[in-house]
């Protein structure tokens, strides 16, 4: 209860919630504290990206299963029948549509992000919350292409009777962790997507390049030892040959996997750095 002096007598007033907006100190990376506080804001945004994404289609979330789904045809045919390329043993179909669908949650979720900003511009010069809600949305609303496609993937594991093992465990640290690297990502180049709109337009090519350096179409063992370190510095190669390792009992290659860890980590703090510096601009710039 508050206490007011009104013509020499005390009114109590009732306790209302107060929302200070205040500069934050420059250091501070995550606003955890913010974005909790508008967790309701956070879920109908994710509500509202899945009703939008699949309003007026004919076959709704089944698209997150053909999408993948033809691509690992596609590649069956050229890369498995015609070019054979070695899979460690792992039949074609499941070995390329585990890739592919880590690399289709990943990289859809990285461009929803990247263009998360720009695409609610009349959101963020309207009402204030914390900005690095938006791009965390875009990146999570992804989550359920991804869970809907993993049905299909768990349909093939029972088809080739591949044995179920201790390794699934590794399946949900795995999917957090491409997550979290999606959304640093995400994060960052939404930021300078308000700046730079050059962003949009050379995202989509570089994600297609970044595609074919990752082991999404052959296992990393077919690159030359020599230059297997390369390929340790994509943080993607680790993600996706971990889901492969705990899906198919293949050796788990700690370095790489290691290496994806630390990085995204990282890369994450960074881009939230990066990001809480420059949105008290988004509203000039958007």
């Amino acid at each position: 209860m508050v206490s007011v002096m009104s013509n020499h007598e005390t009114v109590e007033l009732p306790d209302k919630p107060l929302v200070v907006i205040e500069r934050s100190k420059p250091w501070v990376a995550l606003n955890l504290r913010g974005v909790w506080a508008y967790r309701e804001l956070l879920y109908f945004l994710i509500w509202r990206d899945l009703k939008v994404r699949y309003k007026q289609t004919l076959l709704g979330a089944s698209w997150a299963i053909i999408q993948p789904l033809i691509t690992m045809l596609v590649f069956t045919y050229f890369f498995g029948k015609l070019a054979r390329v070695p899979t460690d043993g792992v039949p074609y179909p499941i070995f390329f549509y585990t890739g592919l669908v880590v690399w289709t949650y990943f990289s859809n979720a990285l461009i929803s992000g990247a263009n998360s900003l720009v695409g609610n511009a009349n959101l963020i010069t309207k009402v204030y919350f914390p900005r690095l809600i938006i791009p965390t949305a875009a990146v999570l609303s992804g989550l359920l292409d991804f869970a809907i496609a993993s049905v299909l993937l768990a349909g093939l594991l029972l088809y080739y009777g591949l044995p179920v093992t201790v390794r699934y465990l590794m399946f949900l640290p795995l999917v957090a962790l491409v997550t979290m690297l999606a959304l640093g990502f995400g994060v960052w180049l939404s930021a300078l997507n308000v700046r730079y709109r050059d962003v949009r337009y050379a995202l989509s090519f570089l994600v297609q390049i970044w595609m074919f350096v990752s082991p999404i179409i052959y296992p990393s063992s077919v690159v030359p030892e020599e230059w297997r370190w390369l390929m340790v510095l994509n943080p993607m190669t680790g993600i996706v040959e971990g889901f492969r390792a705990s899906l198919f009992g293949n050796p788990i290659q700690w370095t790489a996997l290691g290496y994806s860890t630390v990085f995204t980590v990282a890369n994450l703090f960074y881009s939230a750095y990066v990001f809480r510096r420059t949105e008290r601009h988004f509203a000039e710039l958007i």
